[in-house]
């Protein structure tokens, strides 16, 4: 049972547009196989690709005709990753290039993180955080199954405490991705256990833990360097609200790029959202692209 208390939150932000948004979140979702570049890709796995539709604007990205699992390749690396193809938009936007200097500062379970080590290639070198232990063992999981050797040593993982990176590398990163923990409603209503719980202080809570982190993040980005951040949140208390409180705070230390075009996701004030009702039922994603002055 979903607490009427949930729908009314939503309902203030999404007016009329929340009953279609709420029926579209029921389901799972599509997920998308995005291809390993750095796997071996002749086993049969690869040749059922053949038969999927790549999504245009997100190479590598297939939405496949028929489930199939992910195999091991003769170089021991899996060959594709499962993941939400609105989760590839976030990366996208970080643009990250060969040399770069890399932050992914909650970056289990890995999916956004194997994205910016391919970006990366041969050159420079990314720090991927998750501060949960568990999670972070996930993570290493993905790393070690998805990377090769010389990739792995261009990456350090480790576990600090995100919202306080900037005092402890400041003005160091190139690219600074924040996934920040978040409400992930669309999850959340599928346990029910923990939808019954549920109070409008949940988001404020998260918004409340999120906004060090986004400024930890802007603090460790280099001038003129780029932040991406991005929740998976129907909450604009962790959205653009967030953003909002940032530009308040410290809008002398970078800007907000809304000048820039993604092949999905419609405009809000700060970023950018894809919801599931008004694509092909991905979602909910929310990403903006900062950039240091």
């Amino acid at each position: 049972m979903i607490p009427a208390d949930f729908h009314a939150f939503y309902q203030f932000q999404y007016e009329h547009r929340w009953p279609g948004l709420f029926e579209a979140m029921q389901t799972s979702g599509p997920r998308c196989h995005r291809m390993n570049v750095f796997a071996d890709m002749r086993s049969a796995s690869a040749r059922l690709m053949q038969k999927a539709t790549e999504i245009p604007g997100l190479r590598g990205c297939y939405l496949p005709e028929q489930t199939v699992e992910p195999t091991l390749q003769m170089n021991q690396l899996f060959d594709f990753y499962c993941m939400d193809p609105a989760s590839v938009l976030p990366a996208m936007a970080l643009e990250t290039k060969p040399g770069d200097r890399v932050l992914d500062m909650c970056a289990a379970p890995g999916g956004k993180s194997l994205i910016l080590a391919e970006a990366l290639a041969q050159g420079g070198r990314m720090v991927v955080n998750e501060w949960s232990r568990q999670r972070n063992a996930r993570l290493r999981h993905v790393l070690k199954s998805y990377l090769p050797e010389f990739i792995h040593r261009q990456i350090q993982v480790t576990t600090r405490d995100a919202s306080r990176w900037g005092l402890h590398e400041p003005n160091t990163y190139d690219r600074v991705l924040l996934d920040a923990p978040c409400s992930s409603e669309r999850h959340l209503i599928h346990r029910e256990k923990a939808i019954r719980q549920w109070k409008t202080s949940r988001s404020k809570h998260l918004a409340r833990r999120q906004f060090p982190m986004i400024c930890a993040a802007i603090m460790a980005c280099k001038p003129q360097g780029r932040v991406v951040y991005s929740t998976c949140s129907l909450s604009t208390l962790e959205n653009d609200e967030n953003i909002r409180r940032l530009c308040r705070r410290k809008g002398d230390l970078f800007t907000c790029r809304r000048d820039l075009d993604f092949p999905y996701g419609e405009k809000t004030e700060f970023g950018w959202q894809i919801l599931p009702d008004h694509s092909p039922g991905w979602g909910p994603m929310f990403w903006s692209v900062l950039e240091r002055r």
